[in-house]
Parts: C-alpha cells; sequence; structure tokens
C-alpha cells in the first residue's frame, strides 16, 4: 500500500477516479470524448478540443492586448505575435517553402521561437525545433537527417554552427535573429522580414492562413534526447500536437470532481501565468506549455536559464500563477536560503516532468506552499508530452507514482513478446493514443520493432496498480543487474533523495569481474549541507535490500550532468568514477 506524505481531506476521495473521468467526459462537456478511426486504429479523441495547431493559433488571437510572451523587458501581446508569425509565414512562403517542407529552428527561449514554429506548420511545413544545447556535428546530423531546406537561428547558435551549414546540401536559406555583427553573406537578419519583437504590434494585419490543414497532417519533427548513440525525430502530426490544450485543463478539473466539489468556471478577468525554465525545443516546453498557454491565454515568462533566485524575482515581479520544470527546479526552490525573501504567494501549481521526481518532494512542496498544488506528469517525445499526469491529494496519496493515464490513452505493461501482464507486474509500459506518433522519421526498423497495432513500446520498466496509476520503475536498458539481482535506479535514488541532505542523486552501474556491474552513486547536496559517505550509504541499507547499496559514492556540489529533457546523462556520471 503506498504511503501519503500529508493529511488527506476527511471523505476524500469523494468519488473514484473511473467515475471521476466518467463525470468529466459525459455528452455535452467540455471534455467530452469521441470515438474515430486514425490510419486504422481506433482512438479515443476529445470532440471539443482544437484538432490541428492553426486551429489552435487561431484561439491563441481572441486573446488579443493580453500580454503573451515576457522576455526580459520585451512584452508582446497575443495580437503582436498574431501578427508576427503571420509576417514570418509570407516571408516563408516567398522563399519557397511549402507543404512538407522542413524548417529547422535552432535557438534558445527567445519571443522569436513560437513565431518560427507557428508560421512554419501553418503553411503546412514540418516544424523541426533542434536542440539549442547542441554542438556543431550534432546540429549538422539533424539538418541532414530532417532534410531541413531552411534553417532559423539565433546569434549565439549561429556562431556556433556556421561552419558546418555549408555541408547541409537540403539548405536553402538561412535566417538569423539578434545578430550582433554585421550581416554575412549568404543570411538574412529575421528583423529584416518582421522587425523586432517591441514592434510587432505595428505589422499590418494579415488574413489568418492553414485553413486547409487536416489533423493527421505532419506538424513537426522532435528528435529524441539521444542520451546514447544518434537521436531519432519523431514526427507530430497536428492532432498529435493539440492534445496538451486539452488535457492540461481536464487534468485541474479531475481534482475538484475527486474532492467532490464543483469545477470552477474560468474567471475572464484573471489571467493565469507560467513561469518557463525549459527550452521550447523540448516536447514540454512546445507541447506541454507553449500550446496549451496559447490556446488559453496564459502569459509565458522566460528565462535564458534556470537560475533559482532569478525565477523567484520573476514570480513575485509578474505574478506567476505557475512554475516547474524538471524536479531539481522545484527542489532548489524550496530549499533556496534566500526564499522567504520573495513574496511566492501568487503561485498556484508546481508541476514537473521529464525526470523521476523523488517521493519526498511533494511533501517538502505542501510545506512549503500549502495552497500551491504539487503536479507530476509522464511523457515522451513520442507520445508528445503528458500521458499520465498526477496532481493535487492523489499525489499525496501516491507520490511514489507518476499518475493514471488521461481517457484518451491506454497504457498496459508487456513482456518482451508483446504479452500483457497483471496488475501489480513490472515489465515494459506500452502507451496508445491520438498523442502518440505515427512514426520516427528515416526509422523503418525501428518503427517494425516499437509499434504494433497503434500502440508504442517506451523503453520504461512500469507497473500499474488496480485502479490504473502508473508506477515508472527505471528504463529498461538502464536497469543494473548485480549477480542476477535486478536494481531499479529510480528505486535507489529516491531513497538517497530522502536524505535530509541530498537534493538529488543519480545511479550507474560499474563493471565488476564476477557480479557482472555494481551500484554507484552520484550526488548533488543541499546548500549548506554536509553528510559523508559511509552515512549515505547506511541511510541505503536502512531502507533497501543490502545489495542495492551503492558501492561508491561521490559528491557534487553543481546540478547533475542533465540533457534537454532532464534526463540524468548516465555516461557522464560513469565517467566520473573512471578517474
Amino acid at each position: 500500500m503506498s504511503v501519503h506524505y500529508a493529511p488527506l481531506p476527511p471523505g476524500w476521495p469523494a468519488v473514484s477516479l473511473a467515475e471521476a473521468h466518467r463525470r468529466l467526459t459525459q455528452p455535452g462537456s467540455p471534455f467530452e470524448l469521441e470515438d474515430i478511426v486514425i490510419n486504422g486504429i481506433p482512438q479515443k479523441i476529445w470532440k471539443n478540443g482544437p484538432k490541428t495547431l492553426a486551429e489552435l493559433f487561431r484561439n491563441g488571437r481572441t486573446h488579443g492586448a493580453r500580454e503573451f510572451l515576457i522576455h526580459d523587458d520585451e512584452r508582446i501581446t497575443f495580437e503582436a505575435f498574431t501578427r508576427a508569425a503571420l509576417a514570418m509565414a509570407e516571408a516563408l512562403r516567398d522563399r519557397g517553402i511549402a507543404n512538407g517542407d522542413r524548417v529547422a529552428i535552432v535557438m534558445r527561449n527567445l519571443p522569436e521561437w513560437p513565431v518560427a514554429f507557428f508560421a512554419t506548420v501553418l503553411l503546412g511545413a514540418i516544424a523541426t525545433p533542434l536542440n539549442a544545447w547542441w554542438t556543431a556535428d550534432e546540429v549538422e546530423f539533424a539538418l541532414n537527417d530532417s532534410g531541413a531546406k531552411l534553417v532559423i537561428l539565433d546569434n549565439e547558435r549561429y556562431e556556433r554552427v556556421r561552419d558546418i551549414l555549408g555541408r547541409c546540401e537540403s539548405i536553402r536559406h538561412v535566417l538569423v535573429t539578434r545578430l550582433t555583427a554585421p550581416i554575412p553573406a549568404g543570411v538574412e537578419a529575421l528583423e529584416e522580414l518582421i522587425g523586432n519583437a517591441t514592434a510587432w504590434h505595428l505589422l499590418p494585419d494579415r488574413p489568418l492562413i492553414g485553413a486547409d490543414i487536416l489533423p493527421e497532417d505532419p506538424a513537426a519533427i522532435l528528435y529524441t534526447s539521444g542520451t546514447t548513440g544518434r537521436p531519432k525525430g519523431a514526427l507530430q502530426t497536428h492532432r498529435n500536437s493539440t492534445c496538451n490544450a486539452t488535457i492540461t485543463p481536464f487534468v485541474a478539473a479531475r481534482a475538484f470532481v475527486r474532492r467532490g466539489e464543483p469545477v470552477p468556471a474560468p474567471d475572464p478577468n484573471v489571467q493565469r501565468s507560467n513561469l518557463i525554465s525549459v527550452p521550447f525545443f523540448h516536447t514540454t516546453g512546445c507541447h506541454a506549455i507553449l500550446c496549451p498557454s496559447l490556446n488559453a491565454g496564459v502569459k509565458l515568462v522566460m528565462m535564458r536559464r534556470w537560475d533559482a533566485e532569478r525565477g523567484m524575482q520573476l514570480i513575485e515581479r509578474e505574478r506567476i500563477t505557475s512554475c516547474g520544470g524538471v524536479p531539481t527546479v522545484a527542489w532548489q526552490i524550496v530549499e533556496h536560503p534566500n526564499r522567504e525573501n520573495y513574496d511566492l504567494s501568487s503561485l498556484e501549481a508546481i508541476s514537473y516532468g521529464g525526470a523521476p521526481a523523488a517521493s519526498e518532494l511533494v511533501k517538502r512542496l505542501k510545506d512549503v506552499f500549502p495552497k500551491s498544488a504539487p503536479g507530476l506528469g509522464w511523457g515522451m517525445t513520442e507520445t508528445t508530452a503528458a500521458v499520465a499526469t498526477h496532481n493535487g491529494e492523489d499525489y499525496v496519496n501516491r507520490p511514489e507514482s507518476t499518475g493514471p493515464a488521461v481517457p484518451i490513452n491506454e497504457l498496459a505493461i508487456v513482456d518482451d513478446e508483446w504479452n500483457r501482464l497483471p496488475a501489480g507486474t513490472i515489465g515494459e509500459l506500452i502507451v496508445k493514443g491520438p498523442n502518440v506518433i505515427a512514426a520516427y522519421w528515416n526509422r523503418p526498423e525501428a518503427n517494425a520493432s516499437l509499434f504494433r497495432d497503434g500502440w508504442f513500446r517506451t523503453g520504461d520498466l512500469a507497473k500499474l496498480d488496480e485502479e490504473g496509476f502508473l508506477f515508472i520503475v527505471d528504463r529498461k536498458k538502464d536497469m543494473l543487474i548485480r549477480g542476477g539481482e535486478n536494481i531499479y535506479c529510480i528505486e535507489v535514488e529516491d531513497v538517497l533523495q530522502q536524505h535530509p541532505t541530498v537534493m538529488d542523486a543519480g545511479l550507474v552501474g560499474l563493471p565488476h569481474k564476477t557480479l557482472g556491474e555494481e551500484p554507484a552513486a552520484v550526488v548533488m547536496l543541499k546548500p549548506g549541507m554536509d553528510v559523508t559517505e559511509d552515512e549515505l550509504k547506511a541511510h541505503v541499507r536502512a531502507n533497501l535490500a543490502a545489495f542495492k547499496v551503492p558501492v561508491k559514492i561521490k559528491f557534487l556540489h553543481e546540478p547533475l550532468p542533465r540533457n534537454a529533457n532532464g534526463k540524468i546523462l548516465k555516461p557522464a556520471l560513469k565517467q566520473l568514477f573512471a578517474v
């Protein structure tokens, strides 16, 4: 039985999970479901949600003069954003971009990023966001793999990759924003096409486009994190990309129904706001934050890079109602020594995903922000962000879980031959739904092995309880086997993070002559905290079997290395033990 970490309201839950879903999705409700067939596969979809990114874009324009994008001192309204995206779509069309062409976007979080993304998809072209942290060689691979015809970069990325652009035969045009030097030959300044961000509201109005786009048309190629080997391009459709616009409000509504409370109607006089510290080029940033925010009129406040002190300053200044990203973001706020110097009372939700979260985190969040609902989600680039979601009392009651599937998705646990396993049994998680991509770009072998009858093999080891709550156990390929005994990294990492001195932890396997491999841990301590290796080993030994205790523990004074998706870079941790 799960152990909860905070008091639950008397009589909770008022209704079962199944009943809550039934009430919320019944005919006539905003979250009504519809049965359709997509590429020969029966699926459930949100009947009333946007079906294409063009439809979602048009919804965004209805928020008019409200602020949408905040970047330093630049404040851009929904109308100004709309005009910039339409102007850029026209400029891309003038440069030969048409239906199905790939347009690569290589930049950090700037107002120009969502403009470039929506300008591309409105034309029926395929937006191809690339990781802004990649090296020039990695960018070269993705440009050639995608066959991008046009690339849009910020100045910093351009300086990093300019020498490889000539080796990308498909590239016909290079657009660069926020250049700090004279415009190089063969390059166009984006500002020459759409002006500076602060003047987008002065751009002329243009007709809305994209009306002929269909839900199953391709919209984007997002590359997987590539912690090992070359990343794969996940080909996402318009329908894939719009599911989260309904998932986000559904999950919030479900918490009220589970409490037995009426779902409050949105107050048109109150604007929600989100501090976005994850990159737009990650599916969380693009599909779980950017797209739902545009659809619902949420203000997005951008950060160049995550810094807890700066984040708290922005929460206070902008009266941010939700923030999050990866679990480290939440930990750094709750443990920050200067936290009480800031007014963070506007926060209503602190959500995170992209990496495993220690069950202790929900307790700390409830202690520090009792009026703010903690939230957790599980998803992948291949599922276009959220599939299983957790918040409110459900999260408090099952802090080890990542929540149940939303009603448009189905989850199952299987063995290596796709045979279904019973509740409570650990196996590989498979998922089905309209937000699951149809294929990888140019990867026929991966498509043949990982997709079957609408189901996708996630590579995650997991289990489902009797009520359908998902428990992620580990990545299938990262699981350690010590002398024939399975060690799930997340289990040991969770116990380490329950120690009062530890902020973050990662477990890796070290080669062993007779046992095969042994567990070793890398931990980041909380500010001002100290602990010995032996003390942490004793803590793990007191909570887990002896064979799971790390044989070595190394300490870092900076965050553990993670990729843009928030996943710990295990090869980098292993290198720490090689020296």
